[in-house]
């Protein structure tokens, strides 16, 4: 088969101009590299190979190739301008789609002015789409964490009865900069910290502060990206591994003020790589087809009036500044 790299890992490379779509002529020619050596681009849905195994997939085409944040954002089915996802994993990872710029459909690519990525978004019309994205370090790590070094809790899944077990934080501010902060303040010096711990604090409000940092630093990213577009988003698509979490999820929607829909299946990286190569191939004969099988699993509303939400974002703001440039 061919050596192919499909737009959407081009973009990742410093050698592809994602404005043109094609690898940079300039920069090749600085770095003494000739055209010929590089792969050949080609779209995110599109039929580029067999397989040549002999382990009984002989034949089968290759043909849904994309970066697994370009392919969570086809999965969600987030193809128009200000349609949003976020992947919450180890990390988190918030893409918006920001449109082709063609025929008024969106931005198309700009340059961030508040510190985000402009990547391409994966597209089965074969043009260049456009999508902010904003990188988060430590997402579900933070629970993580509590299960390894403090052993707050056994395993993973058990972090929401324990914070279930208080009806809030009790005071406390809970800053996972383990390793710096990402997107969109991109301190690298900052450090983890624990604010407004009393002598009745115990693990329930440690555990519920975690979770609230999640989700604060997504809204943190989402202000970034609306203040890009000045599209307010209608709804929050959600997927990964921590968004089957209901209280996180829950805290999410009232924090940001607009709704999550987590669907029924959160692996959409997975599923869009396969949406593209049913796409490509004939299984799916257009988008509309899978727009109409869409399901969520579930819809959480906002619950926190405007004010409670001004409040609590300011002290999570407040104790963020605090974290920053602590280390050497």
């Amino acid at each position: 088969m061919r050596h192919v790299t499909d737009v959407t890992n081009a973009s990742r490379t410093l050698l592809f101009n994602i404005v043109t779509g094609k690898w940079d002529e300039e920069l090749l020619r600085i770095f003494g590299i000739p055209a010929s050596m590089l792969p050949e681009v080609v779209w995110s849905s599109q039929k580029v190979g067999e397989v040549t195994t002999t382990l009984g997939l002989g034949g089968i085409p290759i043909a849904g190739i994309a970066g697994d944040q370009q392919a969570a954002l086809f999965g969600q089915l987030c193809w128009s301008a200000g349609q949003a996802k976020n992947t919450y994993g180890t990390g988190c990872f918030l893409l918006q789609n920001i449109g082709t710029g063609k025929d008024g459909n969106g931005t198309g690519f700009a340059r961030s002015k508040h510190r985000l990525i402009t990547t391409l978004a994966a597209s089965a019309n074969r043009q260049l789409e456009y999508a902010f994205e904003g990188s988060i370090f430590i997402g579900g790590a933070v629970v993580q964490w509590l299960r390894d070094n403090l052993n707050l809790i056994a395993g993973s899944g058990d972090v929401e009865g324990l914070a279930a077990s208080v009806p809030d934080t009790g005071g406390v501010m809970f800053v996972p900069a383990f390793v710096g902060l990402g997107a969109p303040h991109w301190d690298p010096h900052a450090s983890g910290m624990m604010i407004g711990l009393r002598r009745d604090t115990r693990p329930g409000h440690i555990a519920r502060a975690a979770l609230e940092s999640i989700a604060f630093q997504v809204a943190d990213v989402l202000e970034a990206v609306e203040s890009e577009t000045g599209v307010p988003l209608k709804a929050l698509r959600v997927d990964g591994g921590a968004a089957v979490n209901d209280l996180l999820m829950q805290f999410q929607a009232d924090v940001l003020g607009v709704p999550v829909v987590r669907p029924q299946v959160t692996e959409t990286t997975a599923l869009g790589a396969a949406y593209l190569a049913g796409l490509a191939t004939g299984f799916w004969a257009n988008p509309e087809e899978l727009s109409a099988g869409r399901q969520a699993d579930r819809r959480f509303e906002p619950r926190m009036d405007q004010s409670e939400r001004k409040e609590r974002r300011g002290r999570w703001q407040r104790a963020v500044e605090r974290s920053k440039n602590w280390g050497d």
